[in-house]
């Protein structure tokens, strides 16, 4: 019988320390996967997207340096990763035939993951629409992978990345790959992933597309609200079922949140994961990348956004996005202090965000702590017609309509006045608000620490809430600290 214990068979791989090199197995030997067992582990990975953070893309086959893969991928190990994908480049790697050193170079990287205990993912085919070459597209997926047809360190196969259904010459052209390289490679299951736009929605037409050559599972590369990850990942695994789906893409950009709101979305993502059923979630990408490391010929190499995904940033030290990934992945738990709920975080690792600011400012202070060191203070504030200026976050547990929700926050005022109150504000699968729950308001005047609660059933087509810490027509001073939700 197959079996995944290539660990104890072909992890004899011997690092050439003098040339930077990582060896074939040897002698050893050398096991073969089935099917089944190849799609437990895909439907399971504990799986990471990477490039080197100095070489994205193309860059990190052209300058390939294993010594800077031997590093990362014992980051990524370190992390609780069993699995890692690589994605390969018909340009790079050499058209119409793949150049030896560069197949050298994948089998390199292919026995540098398994020395780190990581399986691999194979993508094939990105930066390339060569639509009307059947013949040599089959034939070089296929150099690119006979060394892998029965390697149980390759567990999957994407045939293109990111593909799209509308393009009626790209689906022709997978409706040929896929049996050439299936009676080729019976044992690998193969995969299209779907880009973050087209969705649910590209899925449904992929499986259409394909129903007399069918895929084995579905990649789901979700970028949307993560607070909405559930509602979104069940519409994908709606589209496609009964094939199993992952989530082979998914983060945000600290260019664009800041690293407190990253940590916060792929906690919220993988705990929606966990509620549909899906086993296997990808965060995008292990690295940050440096300034040009993203080749100038690809379409996002002047996308700041893009630079700044990784879990780590481009000097290798850790973002709390790292601390989330290790705890999901090794515990298989997501504490609530994610979210920062005492205030006591740096700010750029909080996921506190602030809402109706004209309004007024809330200002992390050091000045009114109630536990801790920190409190938030709302001073001078009024109102506007979108209402009362507030902090705002997420949880990081999904909304399911008709579940029981309760939050609380301490506050405490001088010269209050004005309205102080936390709220529930319940949205629907398309971001639009529903309605909200208030707590009961702090006195006016001056009040010690005094407890505000909101407890509320989820309303029906709620799929994600807001917690607003909301104090407004204020011409004194109020302070939250030690919130809870749950």
């Amino acid at each position: 019988m197959s079996s995944f214990r290539v660990r104890a068979a072909i992890v004899a791989s011997t690092v050439l320390m003098s040339l930077g090199v990582f060896a074939a197995p040897a002698s050893a030997e050398v096991q073969t996967a089935s099917m089944t067992d190849r799609m437990a582990a895909v439907t399971t990975a504990k799986s990471i997207n990477y490039y080197p953070s100095d070489a994205g893309w193309s860059a990190m086959w052209t300058g390939f340096d294993a010594a800077r893969v031997d590093a990362d991928l014992a980051k990524a190990a370190e992390l609780g990763a069993d699995n890692v994908r690589v994605i390969v480049f018909p340009q790079a790697f050499g058209w119409p035939a793949p150049k030896p050193e560069f197949t050298e170079k994948l089998r390199k990287f292919v026995s540098i993951a398994d020395a780190h205990g990581l399986t691999v993912k194979v993508t094939l085919f990105d930066w390339w629409s060569g639509y009307n070459e059947v013949t040599n597209s089959i034939n070089w997926a296929k150099t690119v992978l006979a060394p892998y047809v029965d390697d149980p360190r390759v567990i999957a196969v994407e045939l293109k990345n990111e593909f799209q259904p509308g393009d009626t010459a790209a689906v022709t052209w997978v409706q040929q790959l896929i049996p050439a390289i299936r009676a080729f490679a019976p044992t690998m299951p193969l995969t299209l992933s779907v880009d973050g736009g087209t969705g649910a929605a590209g899925m449904t037409k992929i499986k259409s597309s394909l129903a007399e050559t069918p895929l084995d599972y579905y990649d789901f590369h979700f970028y949307g609200s993560s607070e909405r990850a559930l509602a979104e990942i069940r519409k994908a695994q709606a589209a496609v079922a009964p094939s199993p789906i992952v989530i082979g893409e998914t983060g945000v950009s600290s260019a664009v949140v800041s690293e407190g709101e990253q940590g916060a979305y792929l906690a919220r993502v993988f705990r929606a994961a966990t509620v549909a059923g899906v086993g296997s979630v990808s965060p995008w990408t292990l690295n940050d990348f440096a300034a040009g490391a993203i080749p100038a010929n690809s379409s996002v190499s002047t996308m700041p956004a893009q630079y700044k995904f990784g879990l780590f940033r481009a000097d290798g030290t850790a973002k709390l996005a790292a601390t989330v990934v290790r705890y999901a992945w090794t515990t298989g738990t997501l504490p609530n202090s994610i979210l920062n709920l005492g205030f006591e975080a740096a700010e750029n690792e909080s996921p506190w965000r602030q809402a109706n600011t004209a309004a007024g400012i809330p200002v992390v202070t050091t000045e009114m702590p109630r536990l801790g060191s920190r409190s938030v203070r709302f001073s001078g504030t009024t109102r506007t017609a979108a209402g009362l200026p507030s902090l705002v976050t997420s949880p990081i547990t999904p909304v399911q309509a008709g579940y029981r929700w309760r939050a609380e926050a301490f506050a405490r005022g001088v010269d209050a006045t004005g309205t102080t109150e936390i709220a529930l504000s319940w949205f629907d699968v398309n971001g639009k608000w529903i309605s909200q729950n208030l707590s009961n308001r702090l006195p006016a005047g001056d009040t010690t620490w005094t407890k505000l609660v909101v407890e509320a059933t989820a309303p029906a087509g709620a799929t994600s809430v807001q917690l607003h810490l909301k104090s407004g027509d204020n011409s004194g001073t109020v302070w939250f600290d030690d919130v809870a939700i749950s």
